[in-house]
């Protein structure tokens, strides 16, 4: 009866690491592709920034489009990519294509285009301050400290202005 437990024992053992060596050997299954592509906003001014959210591209991809400029996704299992509307796009329906970079499959998604700019106000602080208007801020900061401490100590010494 041992004996023939220890035999069964020992054909499972075989069988799991039998079938599981091929699939580690080989790395895996192959990527199936791009799928569950999103475009955010789905509708968007001449010259604002559309971004292309998508899965399944392990080593990023491509998104191409008559709209933008070709953009690359980021690598991992959600992959992201912001491409910029360009200024002259005529206004309309379009369609971009995600491609990943280890397969040949591609994914479509639409989105349209809308004429103007937008509004640049409502953006709930989304858009920072520039380089210049940091340096002037704190030009100004330091000018008010520097002015601030000097009254005091004028007053401290008695001299009145």
């Amino acid at each position: 009866m041992r004996a023939s437990r220890a035999l069964t024992v020992a054909l499972a053992v075989g069988a799991a690491v039998g079938f599981a060596a091929p699939a580690a050997v080989a790395g895996g299954p192959p990527s199936g592709g791009p799928t569950s592509v999103e475009v955010d906003p789905s509708s968007v001014h001449q010259g604002a920034t559309l971004r292309i959210t998508a899965r399944g591209c392990q080593n990023g991809g491509r998104v191409s489009s008559n709209a933008f400029d070709e953009v690359h996704l980021s690598s991992g299992d959600i992959n992201y990519a912001t491409a910029r509307i360009h200024d002259h796009t005529t206004p309309g329906n379009y369609s971009l294509a995600v491609k990943c970079n280890d397969n040949d499959r591609v994914a479509t998604r639409s989105f349209r285009v809308l004429e103007g700019r937008g509004a640049d106000g409502g953006l709930g602080g989304a858009a920072g301050p520039t380089g210049t208007e940091m340096a002037i801020g704190g030009g100004l900061a330091g000018t008010a400290a520097i002015g601030g401490a000097l009254f005091l100590a004028r007053r401290r010494a008695g001299v009145r202005v």
